[in-house]
């Protein structure tokens, strides 16, 4: 967890960053971070909750948090990017079926925006988005996520419309670390 004035890739300005991908640079670590939220996955599937037939995690953060939790499930796991439009897309030979059950996966949840962008495209191929799964859960009290979501960890962290700010109100530059052009 970084702390300083952030531009957070949903757009919102936070006092905090969590940076997933260095604790994802160490296979064992990220396997560790995980294994909570596989093992719910696979309660909720033995017990008939919950279908999930492949694993999909937006480019850049959920590409190796899909992968992780598809190898401890045992399930396909593959991504989503955006083209040079910035739209996201499903590319690179990836398949979608009609009525294919879709986790999504990602490091971080602030507003579910780059989840709900994947889903719209799964959804235009026919998939069916069941839940959401993340590392850290960093939902401000009001911003819901459309699908059941299973988190790691749920942190409450400030986090603020650009326009309400606190930082920005005292003229703190924000830096901008993540991967989405804004």
């Amino acid at each position: 967890m970084l702390e300083g004035h952030f531009l957070l890739s949903s757009g919102r300005h936070s006092n905090r960053y969590f940076q997933c991908a260095k604790l994802l640079q160490y296979p064992d670590r990220a396997a560790a971070a995980l294994r909570g939220v596989a093992d719910r996955l696979r309660t909720d599937i033995s017990a008939g909750k919950l279908a999930i037939d492949a694993i999909v995690g937006p480019a850049m953060g959920g590409i190796i948090v899909a992968y992780e939790l598809g190898r401890q499930l045992g399930l396909p796991a593959f991504f989503t990017e955006r083209d040079d439009t910035g739209a996201m897309k499903v590319r690179r030979g990836f398949e979608v079926t009609p009525g294919q059950r879709i986790l999504i996966a990602e490091d971080v949840v602030t507003t579910a925006k780059s989840s709900g962008e994947s889903a719209a495209v799964l959804e235009s191929l026919g998939a069916k988005v069941a839940a959401l799964a993340c590392i850290v859960d960093r939902r401000a009290e009001g911003i819901t996520a459309p699908w059941p979501l299973y988190p790691a960890v749920k942190m409450d962290v400030a986090n603020w419309d650009a326009a309400d700010c606190e930082l920005c109100k005292k003229g703190i530059p924000a830096v901008k670390p993540g991967s989405r052009k804004i």
